[in-house]
């Protein structure tokens, strides 16, 4: 067959190519064996007499009676008329193994044809199928078996010991009738067996020890095969195209005498790998200055990791025989691996700059203060709905800042009980007038048209805006450390991270605590090197004159904040992230209110992206630097890489849906393509324990919750995603406060869908061990991605009965130091001080 033919659909090779075929093999081999004399293959007796080749002709049997009688007819018919070159007849091939026929019906076979000829009949069968049917050899005048150690995942240096220990077997058990090994060989592509790897080395390897040893023991064999052939792909999966002595165009393989190369073009593949690899080292290590020598060694290795695995997969998968659907596959493998090397490549970005990068290199010294009075700054406090004790708390921390020229204004949008309202209201009174109360029942544009109505009512003489949310409790130095840093002309933006006061309450909020961490900790302090922090709307402050110059908050987007900040960095202005906690809030107080934040997160992420594509990929339309540009991208790559997971996951599920009921045809993929994702998860895991007990001095078990919660986001996040490339405008929620903890029944239907996504997967694992075993490793390795995949899912469903136990104690997470204390030490210098004690920065 040549690489356009498949019998299954009555498209066979041309009398012309037969012939071609044949001449090939003249003086290779003295005989050849045919399964079949449908069509064109009728010629193959008359072609070969011409090459003096042998023939062993065989007629095919199947379901089909009426075609097993055109068979068995046209084999008689030919075997009586090419007695000359026809030696031996094969009536069915493996027809007993596939339980096509029964034993009855392929013996009245055998003694029809026996009866018409004089030359030795028999029927093809694996050794175990004559070892259990022994009565089929009185039946026959010799046993032709099919040996093949491949198959029984035999490793290839004890292969040609088995093919013989299964002849002498064979022998022993059928005395008086002679054995013909029909089938033997090995293939040189395809999935891994047990023991038995298939390749073009272990092909050739066989192959030598094999007629060596067959022709010193007077064996009758024949090779399996002389052509490759694709088309069997569909009867015994990938390997079933690879066992041809020759390539499917009819180039040898391998020669027969001398030393086998595995990779024959190790040396172009090997220089594309190192070229690769500068090009990805070269792009990892701009602006790496700072970086130390330990940082750009270990870029280096990672590059080149990566480099050489792409290049590895992609000629792996090259060398396989090319359908519509592999090479459709193999463009989304393309694809899919692009994007995981980009995330992998950014992640150990980050992973050097934390550990080996020079912080520090951005001045976080405040400006000399000129004369005169320090500038008034306009604190903005949107809330809806909010419980009016805890809104007091805050305004009660506000009114204890020192700090002496401020204002408050508290902006209540859309909140209908005047109950939740009026009491703030009347506190607002009580506290003076600095501090001003606004209510409107039809505001719209969410929190950002609750700051925007804020802005419009900010005193004229204020010069910076300050942001908290509504729950936070500020620290009496928040101002007055702070706002010296407006000092600098081209800061426009002054952060304090996020930090919380309510850890301690449960074991689920310890969970989320910890987990918030690592950005404030590590991302925004890397991110700060480069004036590339993300804002978000608490504990934050703004120059006035620049808020109101770019048009003030976004109502489009409901991840305003960070918005913002990115408008201000397109002006070409500088942002400080002060890296110590001068405010804490209170956390989602359940799995429901947990997810819908981060929801939002990044479904607004995906939103700015959209709206800002032409400044973020676009040099010349904004004033965004390079290190700029890569932040907010490299940023949002792990959001965008769950959404492709997501995928990713439901492709896995289909396929091995296909594997449970058709194994024969659909395989586990590539052991190459299996270890992507699971180098990646391990890779990712790694980064996370190092880095958190590195810099974030979070103890093993505190590091292990947050990887729990954070994985507890997977599907959110990638559901966010998905939907952000498709919808434009989603509704803002309000992440609600002191909003009660769930019921049980609660936690059930906040993870269904991760639930249930769970759960296909483990069904998935169970079936596929079942179908196919677990035998082989790329079986092994599919099954491992399958339960990666579903961990994830796993630990959300963890997660959210977790949150349902406010009296889970929290004392398991415990025995780390507070991330962003309220003392004057400044946390990065806390984190780098010992790599670098000679700087000096304060607050």
């Amino acid at each position: 067959m040549r690489p356009w033919n498949d019998p299954a659909k009555q498209n066979l090779p041309s009398e012309s190519e037969i012939d071609a075929d044949l001449q090939m093999l003249a003086g290779k081999t003295n005989a050849i064996r045919v399964y079949s004399v449908a069509g064109s293959q009728q010629h193959v007796p008359f072609l070969a007499r011409q090459y003096g080749l042998n023939v062993t002709l065989g007629a095919w049997i199947g379901p089909d009676l009426e075609a097993n009688e055109e068979q068995i007819e046209t084999v008689i018919r030919l075997a009586q008329q090419y007695y000359q070159n026809v030696i031996r007849v094969i009536i069915g091939n493996e027809a007993l193994l596939r339980e096509e026929v029964t034993i009855d019906q392929l013996q009245a076979y055998l003694d029809r044809v026996r009866d018409a000829l004089d030359i030795p009949v028999s029927t093809a069968e694996p050794w175990h199928i004559w070892d259990t049917n022994r009565e089929l050899a009185d039946h026959v005048d010799f046993v032709a078996t099919h040996i093949l150690p491949y198959w029984e995942g035999i490793h290839v240096d004890r292969a040609v010991d088995y093919v013989i220990d299964r002849y002498e077997h064979l022998n022993r058990t059928f005395p008086g009738k002679d054995i013909v090994i029909a089938e033997v060989g090995w293939p040189s592509n395809g999935r891994i067996r047990q023991d038995a790897v298939a390749s073009v080395a272990n092909q050739a390897a066989f192959l030598r020890r094999f007629l060596r040893q067959a022709e010193e023991l007077g064996y009758v064999y024949y090779i399996m095969e002389a052509f490759d052939q694709p088309w069997k792909r569909t009867l015994e999966g990938a390997v079933g195209a690879y066992w041809g002595v020759f390539d499917a165009d009819r180039r040898a393989k391998f020669p027969f005498t001398s030393p086998i190369v595995n990779v024959p073009k190790w040396h172009l593949l090997a220089g594309i790998s190192v070229l690769l690899a500068l090009i990805v080292s070269g792009l990892l290590l701009i602006d790496s200055q700072r970086l130390s020598k330990r940082g750009r060694s270990f870029l280096a290795v990672i590059a080149f990791f990566a480099a050489s695995c792409t290049v590895w997969i992609v000629y792996s998968y090259t060398r396989q025989y090319m359908t519509i659907s592999s090479l459709i596959i193999g463009v989304l493998l393309i694809v899919g691996l692009s994007g995981v090397l980009l995330v992998l490549l950014a992640e150990a970005h980050e992973w050097a700059e934390a550990l080996w990068g020079s912080v520090g290199r951005r001045s976080d010294q405040p400006a000399a203060a000129g004369d005169g009075p320090p500038p008034k700054v306009s604190i903005h406090v949107p809330a809806y709905n909010e419980p009016p004790e805890m809104l007091i708390e805050t305004l009660n921390a506000l009114a204890n800042l020192d700090y002496p020229n401020y204002e408050v204004i508290v902006m209540d949008n859309n909140t209908r009980d005047p109950e939740v309202w009026q009491p703030v209201a009347a506190h607002c009174r009580t506290l003076g007038a600095r501090f001003r109360f606004f209510h409107e029942d039809r505001l719209p544009g969410f929190k950002a048209g609750a700051l925007n109505y804020a802005l419009a009512r900010t005193a004229p003489d204020v010069a910076v805006v300050a942001v908290i949310d509504s729950d936070y409790v500020v620290d009496r130095q928040w101002l007055r450390d702070l706002v010296p840093h407006f000092n600098r002309p081209r800061v426009a933006i002054v952060q304090a991270p996020q930090d919380y006061r309510d850890d301690r309450e449960n074991l689920f909020k310890s969970m989320c605590f910890a987990e918030y961490r690592g950005f404030f900790c590590i991302g925004m302090v890397t991110r700060n090197e480069r004036n590339a922090i993300i804002q978000h709307g608490t504990m934050t402050m703004v120059r006035r004159t620049v808020l109101e110059d770019i048009g003030g908050w976004a109502q489009w987007c409901i991840t305003e904040d960070a918005e913002l900040g990115l408008r201000i960095f397109e002006r070409g202005y500088e942002a400080v992230y002060v890296p110590q906690s001068y405010g804490k809030g209170l956390m989602p107080d359940n799995f429901v209110d947990f997810k819908k934040q981060r929801y939002r997160w990044a479904y607004g992420a995906i939103q700015i992206m959209r709206h800002h594509a032409r400044a973020l990929f676009q040099p010349h339309c904004s004033r965004l630097s390079h290190g700029q540009r890569y932040h907010f991208l490299a940023g949002w790559l792990p959001w965008l890489a769950d959404s492709v997971n997501l995928l990713f996951t439901l492709a896995a599920l289909c396929w091995s849906v296909l594997m449970i009921h058709a194994p024969a045809r659909f395989e586990p993929p590539l052991i190459l393509i299996s270890l992507i994702p699971i180098s990646f998860f391990i890779f990712k895991l790694a980064k996370m324990f190092y880095l958190y007990q590195r810099r974030v001095d979070a103890s093993l078990t505190k590091t292990l919750a947050s990887a729990v919660a954070g994985l507890s986001l997977t599907h959110t996040i990638a559901k966010a995603v998905l939907f952000g490339f498709v919808t434009r405008n989603l509704p803002f929620f309000r992440t609600p406060k002191k909003a009660g903890c769930s019921t049980f029944r609660y936690a059930l239907q906040a993870a269904r869908e991760e639930g249930l996504m769970a759960i296909a997967l483990l069904l998935a694992i169970h079936g596929v061990i079942v179908a196919q075993g677990t035998q082989s490793p790329d079986l092994k390795f599919w099954t491992v991605v399958l339960l990666i995949q579903a961990i994830p899912y796993l630990a959300a469903v963890a997660v959210s009965f977790i949150a349902t136990g406010r009296s889970i104690p929290t004392r398991l997470l415990e025995g780390f130091s507070e991330p962003l204390s309220s003392d004057s030490q400044v946390l990065a210098k806390q984190a780098y001080a010992p790599l670098h004690r000679e700087s000096t920065h304060k607050v």
